[in-house]
């Protein structure tokens, strides 16, 4: 029996994808890896702090991605989130700049997206791992099948999120998402490749509070200061 050291109500919703073999063939990889001397990032403590920072019961946003930073001292819990003091990666950059267009908050000191965590946008990355230097060396361990369970159960489970899709890996992730009882926004990645195709002008920060409003829930503070 596999008991992981998550935050309790996310422990009883993914109980059994934990006991399942692919979860076990994940800790092994890792284990493997670390003991061979591999960095892997995010620090092993923090691999589900973006569940632990956003309990089950309190998830109102989420907001996906594919794989946590690789490079030292970038990697963070939360997708696109850098840990404070670390250079700003330029997809980051352009969403504090659509976020500046949006509702005209000026761009944060640090930003480390834990204030939002806090504030239940549940950050998610579709590897919870990454090896050193080696985007998406994770991707094929098991974790998607973790975090599309992590999808499915917050579809099936509760009412009026809104999913936040950035980019075509994010797209895919519609599967799994009951449209009939949730909000989806999509938008190209930030990334400056793709940034002026079709999410500069998105809007999504002030689109978010708008339906929190229309669901009678709490708006985001989208100003890390």
């Amino acid at each position: 029996m596999i008991d992981p050291q998550i935050e309790e109500s996310w422990k009883k919703e993914l109980w059994d994808e934990f006991q399942k073999p692919y979860f076990l063939e994940i800790k092994e990889v890792l284990q493997k890896e670390r003991s061979e001397w591999k960095i892997i990032y995010p620090e092993w403590k923090n691999i589900f702090n973006a569940y632990n920072s956003t309990p089950f019961d309190k998830v109102k946003v989420v907001l996906l991605w594919q794989d946590p930073y690789h490079q030292p001292w970038q990697a963070h819990w939360l997708c696109f989130s850098v840990q404070p003091g670390v250079k700003f990666p330029p997809s980051l950059q352009n969403i504090f700049k659509e976020l500046e267009s949006d509702l005209w908050i000026k761009q944060p000191k640090s930003w480390c997206l834990q204030k939002r965590a806090n504030q239940w946008v549940f950050m998610l990355n579709s590897s919870l791992t990454v090896r050193q230097s080696e985007p998406m060396s994770h991707s094929k361990i098991g974790w998607e099948k973790f975090t599309d369970a992590t999808i499915k159960h917050l579809s099936d489970k509760k009412d009026w999120l809104i999913f936040v899709l950035w980019w075509g890996f994010a797209w895919t992730k519609k599967t799994l998402i009951d449209k009939s009882r949730h909000y989806v926004l999509e938008a190209a990645h930030p990334s400056p490749l793709s940034a002026y195709r079709w999410f500069f002008g998105c809007k999504h920060f002030s689109k978010i509070n708008e339906i929190l409003r229309k669901e009678w829930k709490e708006e985001i503070n989208w100003d890390l200061d």
